[in-house]
C-alpha cells in the first residue's frame, strides 16, 4: 500500500535513538523529508547520517524517490525550540505536513518518593514541552496536517516504579483528545501512541534497575500475549502509518503498539 507520504515533510522530535529514531527511519524509508531533533550535535548528525543511509538503501533500485533527513540541536523543554523547528523544516523542505513529539522517558521512581525537582523538571519537557510543540504546530499546518504524541501505556494503567510517567501521560493525552476536537474543523488531526514494552535503550534501562535484569525481562514478556518485548521497527511502521495520509480519517484516538499488553478495551 503507497501511504503517500513520498516528498511529505515532518518533523520527529527526541529521535536520536529509540521510538523517535525509528519512527524517524520509516518516514524516510517511505519517502518523506523529516527533520529530527535531539540535544547533543554529535547525536542528531549521527541519526541524520544514519536515516539518510537507510533512505538512499530503500529507494535504491526502485521508483521510489528516497526521503531525506536534516538535524536540529534542540532542547523540547526550551521556549524557544517550537518556532526554530517549524521555522527550519519549512525552509529547508518547503512544506510542513506534520509532526510527531517523542521526548525521553522522566525520571523512574515511586510517587511517594520521587523528588519534586524531578516531577517539576518532567513537566516541562514531558507535558509543557510537548503542548508547546503541538500549539506552535497547531499554527503552521494546513488542512491535512498532522499531530503525533508518542506517549505510553501509561496513560491507560500504571506502570510500577514510573510515578511520573503515571502521572504526566495521562494529563497530556487528553490535552491531545481536546485539541483534536478543536482542529478537526481546520482538517488537522491529533492522536497518540501508546507503546509498552519495546526493546529500546530506555526499556533494557528500566530492566536493569531490577536485582535480575534477564528476570525482569521475562516476567514482562511472559505477561505480553505476544509473549515478547516489540521491536522498535513494529514501533515505526505504526507511527508512520498515522501520520500518512493513508490515514486520513484517523483522529482523536491512542493507539497501543505492545502486543496486547494492555487489557482495556
Amino acid at each position: 500500500m503507497d501511504l503517500g507520504l513520498t516528498n511529505k515533510a515532518y518533523i520527529v522530535t527526541g529521535a536520536t535513538r529509540g521510538l523517535g529514531l525509528a519512527a524517524a527511519r520509516e518516514l524516510v524509508a517511505d519517502g518523506a523529508h523529516v527533520l529530527i531533533s535531539g540535544r547533543t550535535r554529535q547525536a542528531v548528525d549521527t541519526a541524520v547520517s544514519a536515516l539518510n543511509a537507510h533512505g538512499a538503501a530503500q529507494g535504491s533500485g526502485t521508483a521510489q524517490t528516497p526521503g531525506t533527513a536534516h538535524g536540529l540541536v534542540a532542547d523540547n523543554a526550551a521556549p524557544d525550540t517550537a518556532e526554530r523547528l517549524i521555522a527550519e523544516a519549512t525552509t529547508r523542505f518547503g512544506r510542513f505536513d506534520g509532526i510527531l513529539i517523542s521526548v525521553g522517558g522522566p525520571q523512574a521512581g515511586p510517587v511517594e518518593t520521587t523528588p519534586e525537582t524531578a516531577w517539576r523538571d518532567a513537566f516541562e519537557s514531558v507535558f509543557l514541552g510537548a503542548l508547546r510543540l503541538a500549539r506552535a504546530a497547531a499554527a503552521a499546518l494546513p488542512s491535512g496536517g498532522v499531530i503525533g504524541f508518542v506517549l505510553s501505556s501509561s496513560v491507560r494503567q500504571p506502570i510500577p516504579g514510573l510515578g511520573i510517567s503515571n502521572g504526566l501521560r495521562p494529563g497530556l493525552a487528553m490535552a491531545a483528545k481536546a485539541l483534536a476536537d478543536e482542529l478537526g474543523p481546520r482538517g488537522i488531526r491529533v492522536l497518540g501512541l501508546l507503546p509498552a514494552r519495546i526493546d529500546t535503550d530506555r526499556v533494557r534501562e528500566l530492566d536493569a534497575l531490577a536485582a535480575d535484569p534477564e528476570a525482569a525481562r521475562a516476567l514482562h514478556s511472559a505477561d505480553i500475549p505476544l509473549g515478547r518485548y516489540g521491536t522498535p521497527e513494529e514501533f515505526g511502521r505504526v507511527a508512520a502509518f498515522l501520520l500518512s495520509p493513508a490515514a486520513s480519517y484517523l483522529t482523536g484516538l491512542m493507539v497501543p503498539v505492545d502486543g496486547g499488553a494492555l487489557r482495556s478495551l
